[in-house]
């Protein structure tokens, strides 16, 4: 919660996490999730204080426009911007520092063998990824760390760390960007190439 706010702020405090959930409509699903993720790992917190925390959180995403599953993996320190019509699959897994715009969508897809067995993946964001206005991104797809996602673009195949993708469909116009993380929040013993779990 902690690197949240600072992505918010640049810096963190008790008074700032009161301010950032009274004021700041796209802050409170975060922090709801948190506080849902927090209580579910304790057997005294999921009888007591999780169905109350899932309610919360459900107010939360509804008043802020956005689909964002209390369940769903997200590293340390996201940053929700104008967040209206964001859409998250629960399984989708999201690294630390990511900044994500309104209308992005991260979604499954599926695809039905011959046997008529369905396989479904989710895409997976790594740390300090950015993903602009609007910008689609379904499947098993892995974006790498420090990549940028332009606004409108729909993103079907895996994106190499520090590359800037853009258009319908996506396609690699720069390489070695460097990473666009507004007040990023140090994270301790950040790995390389791979999401940050809570």
């Amino acid at each position: 919660m902690k690197a949240d706010v600072v992505r918010q702020f640049g810096h963190a405090s008790a008074f700032l996490v009161l301010r950032a959930f009274v004021m700041r409509r796209t802050f409170r699903p975060v922090l709801t999730l948190r506080l849902c993720q927090a209580a579910s790992r304790q057997w005294l917190g999921r009888c007591l204080a999780l169905p109350v925390l899932r309610l919360l959180h459900r107010w939360s995403t509804g008043t802020a426009c956005m689909d964002l599953p209390w369940s769903t993996r997200i590293g340390p320190g996201l940053a929700i911007t104008h967040g209206w019509g964001l859409v998250i699959n629960e399984n989708a897994q999201i690294g630390a520092n990511v900044t994500l715009f309104h209308g992005v969508t991260l979604g499954r897809s599926d695809r039905i063998g011959a046997d008529g067995v369905r396989v479904s993946a989710y895409p997976v964001l790594e740390d300090e990824v950015w993903v602009g206005p609007h910008a689609v991104i379904v499947g098993g797809v892995t974006i790498g760390r420090g990549s940028r996602i332009a606004a409108g673009a729909v993103v079907t195949r895996d994106v190499p760390a520090h590359s800037m993708v853009v258009g319908n469909p996506a396609t690699i116009t720069k390489e070695r960007v460097i990473s666009d993380v507004m007040n990023a929040a140090e994270i301790p013993s950040l790995p390389t190439g791979t999401a940050t779990e809570v």
